[in-house]
Order: C-alpha cells, then structure tokens, then sequence
C-alpha cells in the first residue's frame, strides 16, 4: 500500500443502467485460450417477428464493464442486415450467459 493511496481504489467503476432498447439475440462466438468470447454470428427476430441471421460482424472494440452491478463484456460493432449497415453494442453477461443487443 502506497502512502498516496496508488492502487487502493482498483475495483472497476459501474456504468450504470444499459440506454436504449435492449434485444435479445442468440450468438455464436469463439472463446480465446484466454477464455474471452468473440462474437461470430448472432440471430434476432425483427419487428416483423422474422428471424434475421447476421454473418458480418465486425468488432471495433471491447471493453470489460459492470452494468448495475453485473459483470459483462460490451463490443461495439458494425453488422449488416438487409445490406444495411448498423451501429450496435452487443453485451454479453458473464454470469447469465445472455447477449442483448442495443442499436446506436
């Protein structure tokens, strides 16, 4: 313990509440050696209560985050549906093992 107090205040901060609508996807992903998931593939069902499959992931990064007080892994990607591409933070909660989805 430092007398400056240099790394007494190591727990990781809470970002609250997720914003926005969350979604409820099915995910297929890969785990590292170092047992991080990566997502490869998810499917949603959309407003017209059609199941969409998304191949084209791209992460633009991953951070560790608590979310009211759960852990979870938060990517932020790009995906395209319909030809269309989105903006959306794929959550992942650890303890649950359940991806949501929120649309930028």
């Amino acid at each position: 313990m430092s007398a400056f107090g240099i790394g007494t205040n190591t727990q990781r901060t809470d970002a609250g509440k997720i914003r926005g609508k969350q979604l409820d996807i099915a995910c297929y992903c890969w785990f590292t050696s170092q047992a991080k998931p990566t997502p490869y593939l998810i499917k949603f069902m959309d407003e017209n209560g059609e199941i969409q499959t998304v191949r084209e992931i791209r992460v633009n990064s991953m951070e560790k985050k608590n979310y009211s007080g759960i852990p979870s892994m938060e990517y932020v990607c790009q995906i395209i549906v319909n030809e269309i591409c989105h903006n959306v933070k794929l959550i992942f909660f650890m303890q649950e093992c359940k991806w949501v989805m929120n649309f930028l």
